[in-house]
C-alpha cells in the first residue's frame, strides 16, 4: 500500500503541465454551491504538501480556493511572537546546563571557537546570522560552501554527537528572542544555495515569505537536505506549512520535532 502511495504521488506531481490541465479540467464548480475536489487539491490532503508547478494553477497560486485542510484556528503575528518568546525563554533556562556542558566539551575537543556564525536567508530574503554550537573544523569550508555529506569527515567527534541530538541547534534560540527566526518555519538556508535553488526549483523564494523556523514541517517529514532534489522535495512541504499554518499543525510539528531529536532522524 505505501508503494502504491508513493507512486500516486509522483504521479500527480510529475508533471507541473499535467497538474495545471487537470486542474483546469476538473474546477471548482461553485454554481448552487457545490464543490468539487480538484486533483491537486486531493493530492495536497492526502500528501500533506504542495506541489511545485513551474505555472502555478490558480488553486496553487491562491489557496483559499483549496479543499483545505483545517488544522484547527491560525495564530495572528502578535499570537505567533509572544509564543515564540515564551518557549524560547523556557527553553533557555532549562537547557542552559545542557548548553554549558557541550560549550566545555567543544573547546576540548578541537581548537576554535565554540559557537560558529553564519549567513542565512530570512524573511522577505534578508539575511542575518545563525548561532550554533561549531560541529565542524575551523576549516570545513576552506575550498568554498557545500552541504554536508553522511559520515562528513569534517564534523569533530563532539560535533557528531551535537548534530545526532540536535544541541547544536540550541544557540538558534538567541535568534528566535531576536526576531530572525521562529520556533516553527521554513529552515534559513545559505545565501549561496539559496541563489544556486533559486535558478532550478521553481516557486523557491515563495518560503521567504514567513519567518524561519528551528523546526518545522519539512524538517519532520524529510531528512537532512543535501542536494538540489532534496531541497525541491523539501519545498513542498514548506509550501504546504505556508498555506496551512495553524495551532494545530504547529502542535504536530512539536511532537513530531520530539520524535526526531530522541531518535537522531536525519542527523548528519
Amino acid at each position: 500500500m505505501a508503494a502504491r502511495r508513493h507512486r500516486r504521488l509522483w504521479t500527480i506531481s510529475a508533471s507541473s503541465r499535467r497538474a495545471a490541465t487537470a486542474s483546469q479540467a476538473a474546477v471548482t464548480s461553485r454554481a448552487g454551491h457545490v464543490a468539487m475536489e480538484t486533483p491537486i487539491a486531493a493530492f495536497i490532503a492526502d500528501a500533506q504538501r504542495s506541489p511545485i508547478p513551474q505555472r502555478p494553477p490558480a488553486e496553487i497560486a491562491h489557496p483559499e480556493g483549496l479543499a483545505r485542510r483545517s488544522w484547527g484556528s491560525s495564530w495572528s503575528a502578535a499570537e505567533r511572537r509572544g509564543r515564540d518568546l515564551v518557549a524560547c525563554g523556557a527553553l533557555l533556562v532549562v537547557t542552559l546546563p545542557l548548553a554549558v556542558v557541550a560549550a566545555c566539551l567543544i573547546k576540548l575537543d578541537s581548537p576554535g571557537p565554540v559557537f560558529y556564525r553564519q549567513a542565512r536567508v530570512g524573511r522577505h530574503g534578508k539575511t542575518f546570522t545563525l548561532l550554533k554550537f561549531r560541529s565542524m573544523r575551523t576549516d570545513a569550508e576552506r575550498d568554498g560552501p557545500r552541504w554536508a555529506s553522511v559520515r562528513d569527515p569534517r564534523v569533530t567527534r563532539v560535533g557528531g554527537f551535537l548534530r545526532l541530538t540536535r544541541i547544536d541547534e540550541l544557540p538558534q534560540l538567541f535568534n528566535v528572542l531576536r526576531g530572525d527566526m521562529s520556533l516553527i518555519g521554513p529552515r534559513p538556508e545559505r545565501p549561496h544555495f539559496v541563489d544556486q535553488l533559486a535558478e532550478v526549483v521553481p516557486d523557491y523564494q515563495s518560503r521567504h515569505e514567513i519567518p524561519p523556523g528551528i523546526t518545522g514541517w519539512a524538517q519532520v517529514n524529510y531528512p537532512y537536505g543535501a542536494s538540489v532534489e532534496d531541497a525541491r522535495h523539501k519545498l513542498t512541504y514548506d509550501l504546504y506549512y505556508l498555506r496551512h499554518r495553524s495551532r494545530g499543525l504547529d502542535f504536530r510539528i512539536l511532537l513530531r520535532t520530539v520524535r526526531v531529536v530522541l531518535f537522531g532522524i536525519g542527523a548528519r
